[in-house]
């Protein structure tokens, strides 16, 4: 193609006709540009086609992280709805004063104590925002809906730990005034175990008895009857927003 051109030019110059020559010039550099042009463009969708990867990358791990959130949403929803029924109803045992008649239930709120948070994957969401493409995604409803749906793991956090705080303070309480090992063994342990030891079965539950009628047994209880209903509406709101986070991110694959 080069060897053409040179031909060209040649012959326009030996002719001596510098029109046809200034014509065929400019026509040349205009092709030489267009070419640029071409070139140019065709990088640049070269680019946007590996960035567009780059970015599915992430939002694919975003993706799926959010799955593993929801996925242990559900068991603490699950969870928190349990505990938080049987300290409801607790709560009215103890109100009634017929703790003597309900102490079966008033054991099965001891599971109100256990620590449980949630603590969600957010490595695929830090790992776009360290990246040069998170600017892709800046002032769109996905961007919006990622802001919304961090805020409220901010929120669950500091709740949790601050009701976790209070549970260890009250057990930590609970265990300089009880000799737990009976309380535990009535707790956990069957009947037809217990029986066969030598300690008498209602000296379980007397100790039993005395351990759930203390303040801190049932502040606990009491506190697990209100703070679950806010936990849990917690949790279906980060539910509901985690949904929306991955439908907008499939939306990105149409």
């Amino acid at each position: 193609m080069l060897k053409i051109f040179r031909k060209i030019r040649y012959n326009l110059l030996a002719k001596g006709d510098t029109s046809k020559y200034l014509k065929y010039a400019i026509g040349e550099i205009l092709l030489v540009v267009i070419g640029i042009l071409i070139a140019l463009q065709i990088n640049n969708w070269n680019q946007v086609k590996k960035d567009d990867k780059a970015l599915r990358e992430y939002l694919g791990k975003i993706k799926s992280h959010t799955k593993e959130d929801l996925r242990m949403l559900d068991s603490l929803t699950n969870y928190r709805k349990t505990i938080g029924g049987l300290c409801k109803k607790a709560r009215t045992v103890i109100l009634d004063k017929t703790e003597d008649e309900n102490l079966l239930l008033l054991m099965s709120c001891g599971s109100a104590f256990m620590d449980f948070s949630f603590k969600p994957n957010t490595g695929g969401y830090e790992a776009l925002k360290n990246s040069n493409y998170f600017g892709k995604i800046n002032n769109t409803d996905l961007d919006s809906l990622l802001i919304r749906y961090h805020r409220l793991v901010d929120d669950i956090s500091q709740n949790e730990q601050s009701y976790n705080g209070y549970l260890k303070g009250q057990e930590n309480y609970l265990s300089t005034q009880f000799d737990k090992s009976l309380v535990l063994a009535t707790a956990f342990l069957p009947p037809d175990s217990l029986s066969l030891r030598a300690t008498p079965q209602s000296e379980y539950y007397r100790d039993f008895k005395t351990y759930t009628s203390s303040a801190s047994y049932r502040n606990v209880v009491n506190l697990a009857a209100f703070q679950f209903d806010w936990m849990i509406d917690l949790y279906g709101q980060l539910d509901e927003v985690g949904k929306n986070v991955i439908k907008e991110i499939d939306s990105y694959d149409h």
